[in-house]
């Protein structure tokens, strides 16, 4: 998939400000729900509450009552991540600049934002209360919002560029500033997970190694100590140990200081893209080739189950205990 930057009429710098649209004004109709749409790719698993919203392919939004059930959504564009703020208020993202919001615990989802122009996907979303958002993807690229969602304001993140990029785009804007908008469009490494440390701080990881701590809501991010140039996918909390994962397999752990990473030796090397709190002492991990692994707080990994022929991307636990994976065949249960 190629991407490029969205051109902007306004001024370099101030990013593009998207306001929500009416529904008028989306050009496809609600995509048919599908039967087989449990069963089809699915990439995230959030908390609404009590209950479990996915999302996935072709727009799929699936929520569990008793059952998975799709519900209609104004998209079809693949949905890559959901998050919650509450039970009621929730955010999806994904391909084509995709911003999805429900205010009912996701039964029904209005458009936020939607650009087939910009051709990022974004990989994250994180919202610090109802008003304060961040969308997060491919490329750098960075959206915020201040008014819950109704508008979203591009931002370029300068301070996450290698040395020598600083000092190239800095002569490139002097000399071409359509140029410079080009190329500032692929410097920056994909943003890919996005997390609230239990003591307010942000953890973003990406590729190309980033693991960087922000101190004022991601406005301005800090590269930590990390020494790894393999992408990060994924970055978790427990207790006093941060956990950041990705690419081969690598794991790394670090305590809230983020200054020294040390490697967890791990039974696969299989990409790790999901992680689940299952207890005060362990971790759930998940990822490519279908496995799960359980992680200890003394660093010891053991392979719980691994599903041949499938690729398990998210994990997350109902208020019966079950826990629900997610990935390239849908949905389904960790049997114990």
């Amino acid at each position: 998939m190629s991407f490029r930057i969205l051109q902007c009429a306004a001024a370099i710098g101030v990013g593009c400000l998207f306001s929500s649209p009416s529904f008028s004004a989306v050009s496809e109709a609600f995509p048919q729900i599908q039967p087989l749409a449990a069963s089809s790719l699915v990439l995230d698993i959030a908390h609404a509450g009590q209950r479990l919203v996915a999302v996935g392919e072709r727009g799929h939004v699936l929520v569990l009552n008793d059952t998975w059930q799709q519900v209609p959504t104004p998209t079809s564009a693949q949905l890559t991540k959901v998050f919650f703020l509450n039970e009621k208020l929730g955010w999806a993202v994904g391909h084509d600049a995709t911003i999805l919001h429900t205010q009912d615990g996701g039964q029904t989802w209005s458009l936020q934002m939607q650009s087939s122009e910009i051709e990022k996907p974004f990989l994250d979303v994180l919202f610090l209360n109802e008003q304060d958002g961040m969308a997060i993807g491919a490329y750098g690229l960075f959206y915020r919002t201040h008014d819950g969602g109704k508008t979203w304001a591009e931002e370029f993140h300068e301070e996450l560029l290698a040395e020598e990029d600083v000092s190239y785009l800095a002569e490139l804007k002097n000399s071409d500033q359509a140029a410079y908008l080009t190329e500032r469009a692929s410097l920056l490494p994909h943003f890919n997970r996005m997390i609230v440390l239990n003591d307010g701080r942000l953890l973003l990881v990406g590729e190309l190694g980033l693991v960087a701590v922000s101190a004022d809501k991601g406005q301005t991010f800090t590269r930590t100590g990390f020494d790894y140039d393999g992408s990060m996918f994924n970055a978790i909390q427990l207790q006093d140990a941060v956990y950041v994962m990705g690419l081969r397999g690598h794991v790394f752990k670090a305590d809230l200081s983020l200054g020294q990473w040390d490697e967890i030796e791990m039974p696969v090397q299989s990409s790790i893209n999901g992680a689940l709190v299952s207890s005060d002492t362990s971790l759930y991990l998940v990822g490519n080739a279908g496995v799960v692994i359980q992680l200890n707080q003394d660093d010891s990994a053991s392979i719980v189950t691994r599903r041949q022929g499938e690729n398990l991307v998210s994990i997350a636990k109902d208020n019966q205990g079950n826990v629900w994976l997610s990935g390239s065949q849908g949905l389904l249960t960790l049997k114990p």
